[in-house]
Parts: C-alpha cells; sequence; structure tokens
C-alpha cells in the first residue's frame, strides 16, 4: 500500500491558514488536521486565549501524543492528510526527530496585515506569538537537513492568483492539484477546532479565497515595536517564496 503524502503547513496566526485547509479538505483523497499541538501549547504557556478551556478539555495536551498521532496512520485511509500547525506552538522540548515524515510547507502573511487582524480578537503582547520566529528556526533546519528549500507562501500571492500558486505547491509536495482546491461549501466543518466560534466567522461564510484587499489601520506604538522585530524574519521567507510555479528568490 502506498504511503500517505503527510503534509505540514507552518503557519502564524491570521494568515488565511483555515482557508488554505477548506481549500485541501475540498479533495477528494484529503483529510485535515487543525491545530493539533494548540492545547498543548495553552498548557505550557498559559496564555489565555479565547475559549481556552475548552481547547485544553477537547484535546491531547501531550505532545509526544501529538506527535504519535499526526505521525500514525491517516483517518478514513486518506492518501493526503493536510496538517494546519501553528508555527508558535512548538517550543523547545518538544524534539523533532519525527519531521521526516512528514512534507513541510510555510505560510506567512505581511506582518502589519497580521497584527491589525489579530489585534481584534487577541492583544499581542510578544512578537513570538505571531510564528515568525519559529517559522524561521524551522525552514532553516528542515531547508539544512533536506537540502533542499521547503515550500513558502505568502498569502497575498495565493489570493491574488490562487489556481496557479497552488498548482505550484503541489507540484512541489508532490501531490496532482484538484480544481476542487479553489472553492467549497460555505459552513461549520466537524474538523474545526472548538475554538472556530471566535475566530472562523468569515471562512466559514466564505465558498472560495476572496480576492485581496490590502488592511487599512495604523499601528500603536506597541505594535509597532512588534512589526519591526518580526519584519526582518518575514522578508527571510518571503524572499524564498514559491509564485507562479517556481520558488521566487530577491536578491
Amino acid at each position: 500500500m502506498k504511503e500517505p503524502v503527510r503534509i505540514a503547513m507552518w503557519s502564524g496566526p491570521r494568515n488565511i491558514s483555515t482557508a488554505m485547509m477548506r481549500s485541501f479538505e475540498n479533495r477528494p483523497d484529503t483529510t485535515v488536521i487543525d491545530e493539533p499541538f494548540y492545547a498543548y501549547s495553552l498548557v505550557k504557556t498559559g496564555i489565555n486565549h479565547p475559549g481556552r478551556n475548552d481547547i485544553i478539555q477537547s484535546m491531547e495536551t501531550d505532545w509526544r501524543k501529538v506527535v504519535n498521532t499526526i505521525t500514525g496512520p491517516t483517518p478514513d485511509g486518506a492518501s493526503v492528510w493536510y496538517q494546519k500547525h501553528m508555527a508558535h506552538h512548538m517550543h523547545d522540548e518538544v524534539a523533532l526527530d519525527w519531521y521526516s515524515n512528514l512534507r513541510h510547507c510555510f505560510l506567512i502573511r505581511d506582518p502589519r496585515e497580521v497584527i491589525l487582524s489579530y489585534s481584534q480578537t487577541f492583544e499581542i503582547s510578544d512578537a513570538r506569538l505571531l510564528g515568525y520566529h519559529k517559522q524561521v528556526e524551522l525552514f532553516n533546519r528542515i531547508a539544512d537537513e533536506s537540502e533542499t528549500i521547503p515550500p513558502v507562501l505568502d498569502a497575498k500571492d495565493i489570493l491574488e492568483n490562487p489556481k496557479d500558486v497552488l498548482s505550484a505547491l503541489c507540484d512541489q509536495l508532490g501531490i496532482p492539484f484538484m480544481n476542487e482546491m479553489l472553492g467549497w461549501p460555505p459552513g461549520k466543518r466537524d474538523s474545526d477546532g472548538v475554538w472556530a466560534k471566535y475566530w472562523y466567522t468569515v471562512v466559514e461564510a466564505s465558498s472560495g479565497f476572496s480576492p485581496y484587499r490590502d488592511r487599512k489601520g495604523i499601528l500603536s506604538d506597541e505594535q509597532n515595536e512588534i512589526f519591526e522585530a518580526v519584519t526582518p524574519l518575514y522578508h527571510h521567507l518571503h524572499s524564498r517564496r514559491i509564485r507562479g510555479g517556481k520558488h521566487h528568490v530577491s536578491s
């Protein structure tokens, strides 16, 4: 029996990560999992995210058991298992010896847009909560160990040209692109985490990728400090993104 393709999409918050999960879930060959390390991270950090208690009660909090799940048999025998991960959920104690069992890719978004969006629901107190630090750490490690550049996708590129960017991603992951990835039925999903009611209102009403629109707003002084801290990390990944069928590497 052919080994299933396990895709680890490493994102940060407010990065169209749930829309990407919808896109893959609409493939007939794919099953998805929503932020499996979330409860573990909440216990580890003590952060009081919306729905904290419900999240912890609904999910596994032992990272070792989470690893066993996401590297184990795919649910329902699906040939593709898309795993939506938040990079900042991965803390230093989590061993990385299981990484080779997954095909890794990275989803990024302009930090100004992330900060403006995220702060509408949760006040950002630490730049590391946006995930860029851990994304770069994971990207560099995986690139060094595999001697290849893992796929990096920018949210703006996807929204401006979803078919070409997703086709390029699928090509890099070694799976066929399917037109089903460009749209999905609106509504809630059993696969969504219990935190959906706090974060997924827009994607629940969607039936595909919305056209890109620049997010308006002005950063506060505190938010601007966070923006300046993560922008070099964003550019490190952005310069290596795939766009229009290939990696785009800026000088």
